[in-house]
């Protein structure tokens, strides 16, 4: 009897403890400030038990503590011929720690994780959401993964996004003792925790009490200040490609020598047909740009994903028999082009996206990277190739892989290099426009914009839009109440050394003006006008304005006869540490002028010199926003 009792008293207090440990009222207050959900615990345990056998266990509760925090409370699996799910499970307590629920993995949805432009792709995703609608709640899941591989070995990001507290948080690696391991700690403050026994040795890595960071406007990646754990092997194993390599020197190497080997095969009758083509070019750069257009014509993008294909191109004969490849497969395959005449290339990976994420100089790892580029050296006069595209400019690269560090493959090896960065002054949008205003206070006229450097995206996309689509995505672009596009005339020159988007516009916008018996009233800013920023108080992040620009307006309005052609000149201007900015609105020969020239710098600074941006901005917003009222002559009875 007493066994039982005391076994009853260890199961009473074990249920006591367990409640505490969830209820929601024992998460400390500096965690809830500012936060849709708490990690309470996570415990990640990376077992490498050898190259082809690597455990992922994995325990975590998460306390949710409003609708916004749903999404943290999502479970996804995803898993292939090379991971395979061996177990999970979970509860779910309500606020006062009480389980309510419990899942396994037969509750899970189970679908296919082809994304909607990939043809082919092997992966797979087993996902559970909870369907509660009363808060706070805290779900509790275990699962374990099997890795068939360890070249890329799961990282620790212990603070899993924006609005997110962590109460605590472990990632333990364990490998043998005898293996080569590099570790690349990012913001991380603690002292990892080294255990060799005999048979083992191990590394773990804690956190506590990390409150939630709130989104800030242009705050910087959010890798260079959340805390975070790359680990990757000497040696390493990935389907049967097999190897081992500790920089991005020795990546490289093995990329070219064993990923890219033989794959730039091309048919004999190709190989002519380019020769052909480029025989009465001169220089190197001329013959790569007709490659080039050739190659654009002849291929598109569609994604491959299966096995080692996520990093090994198709072979160049078959994107020549098909026309299609991914950003791989069409990199090697304009390789494969470029060198029948004789032309070097590099096969270069990039991290792409808005953010300007670099490769790590000091850590090389296989999954940094998620897109192929091309690099032309032509006796230093570097050209850089999007392959993707079939109507990017030859030599352009826009701001998905602008200004970052890239691994170019060679046979001597891997080497960083730096794609092209457009700095303001090379970044342009200049526009000029000849408008009528009539005494009713509509507009009527033509422009035109020229767009290049970064800007050249802006509205290049348009290009290849039917009629109707164009006319659609205008007036969205130049969110004008009443515009109207009488005709539309678009044109990118690839001839010129910075590629030039220019567009030529009629419009008729109605009402634009503010027209009484007496007066007239309108703003002359009539197309570019500056957003103001929000207000952010007590800034924690850096200010972090990724790209800078210059934009010129310059504005003529033939004025209706009634419309009496007096006004006092006005001049404004702003400067600060994050650019110029000067406008001048004038009368001269009886056409109203306006003149606007902005230049935006870019750069990090102190989150303290974010109130000084906010205000330089919204000074230029107003400004932008300027009202001219002119006086209507009365008409003769």
């Amino acid at each position: 009897m007493k066994v039982l009792n005391l076994i009853l008293s260890l199961w009473l207090i074990s249920s006591i403890a367990n409640a505490q440990n969830y209820s929601a009222e024992q998460i400390p207050a500096s965690l809830k400030n500012r936060a849709h959900a708490v990690v309470r615990d996570s415990k990640t345990i990376i077992d490498m038990r050898s190259p082809e056998n690597v455990l992922v266990s994995i325990s975590k509760a998460i306390t949710v503590l409003n609708k916004n925090g749903d999404r943290q409370a999502q479970l996804a699996l995803f898993y292939d011929k090379n991971i395979a799910i061996k177990s999970a499970k979970g509860e779910i307590y309500d606020e006062f720690g009480k389980q309510i629920s419990k899942f396994s993995l037969s509750n899970f949805k189970d679908e296919s994780a082809i994304n909607d432009f990939s043809l082919f792709e092997d992966s797979r995703v087993k996902y559970y959401i909870p369907q509660l609608n009363t808060y706070p709640y805290t779900i509790v899941y275990q699962y374990e993964i099997r890795n068939k591989q360890n070249l890329i070995i799961p990282e620790w990001r212990p603070v899993p996004g924006f609005d997110v507290s962590v109460e605590k948080s472990s990632y333990q690696f364990i490998c043998n003792p005898t293996d080569e391991i590099r570790v690349y700690p990012r913001n991380y403050k603690g002292k990892v925790e080294e255990i060799l026994l005999e048979k083992q040795k191990s590394m773990t890595w804690e956190v506590e009490g990390i409150t939630a960071i709130k989104h800030e406007p242009y705050s910087p990646n959010p890798d260079t200040y959340l805390t975070s754990i790359k680990v990757a092997p000497k040696n390493f194993s990935y389907y049967n490609f097999k190897g081992n390599y500790t920089d991005w020197q020795g990546l490289g190497k093995l990329s070219y020598d064993y990923l890219l080997k033989d794959r730039r095969v091309l048919p004999l009758e190709t190989v002519q047909l380019i020769k052909d083509l480029v025989k009465d070019e001169t220089s190197d750069k001329a013959k790569a740009k007709k490659i080039y257009e050739y190659f654009q014509k002849k291929t598109r993008y569609i994604s491959v994903q299966i096995g080692i294909g996520g990093f090994q191109p198709i072979k160049a004969t078959e994107v020549d028999r098909l026309g299609y490849g991914d950003c791989k497969a069409l990199v090697n395959y304009m390789q494969a082009l470029l060198e029948a005449v004789g032309i070097e290339s590099y096969y270069c990976v990039v991290e792409a996206g808005d953010e300007k994420t670099d490769l790590l100089p000091s850590f090389a790892s296989m999954e940094q990277g998620n897109h192929i580029i091309l690099c032309l050296p032509l006796n230093g006069d570097t050209t850089w190739l999007e392959c993707t595209s079939q109507d990017a400019p030859f030599g352009y690269l826009g701001s998905f892989t602008d200004d970052r560090w890239v691994l170019a493959c060679t046979k001597e090896g891997g080497k960083l290099i730096k794609t092209p960065k457009f700095d303001a002054a090379k970044s342009q949008q200049t526009r000029t426009a000849d408008l009528s205003l009539s005494k009713t206070g509509n507009i009527s006229g033509k422009l035109v914009t020229e767009f290049n450097g970064s800007q050249f995206d802006n509205h290049y996309f348009l290009i290849k839009k039917s009629s109707a689509e164009k006319q659609k995505q205008l007036k969205y672009l130049y969110d004008i109440n009443n515009i109207e596009f009488t005709a539309i005339d678009l044109k990118a020159d690839n001839e010129t050394e910075t590629p030039l988007f220019t567009e030529k516009l009629a419009v008729t916008i109605a009402n634009y003006g503010t027209a009484t018996s007496e007066r007239i009233s309108f703003a002359p800013n009539v197309f570019n006008l500056k957003r103001t920023v929000p207000s952010v108080r007590n800034r924690a992040l850096p200010l972090d304005l990724k790209r800078g620009y210059t934009d010129i307006d310059s504005i003529s309005f033939q004025l209706d006869e009634s419309i009496t052609p007096i006004f006092l000149p006005k001049i404004m201007n702003a400067e600060s540490k994050f650019g110029k900015y000067s406008a001048e609105i004038k009368m001269k020969d009886g056409k109203l002028f306006y003149y606007r020239k902005l230049v935006m710098k870019d750069g990090v600074f102190e989150p303290s010199d974010y109130e000084a941006f906010e205000n330089f901005v919204n000074e230029v917003a107003d400004n932008d926003r300027i009202r001219v009222t002119l006086t209507l002559k009365k008409s003769k009875d």
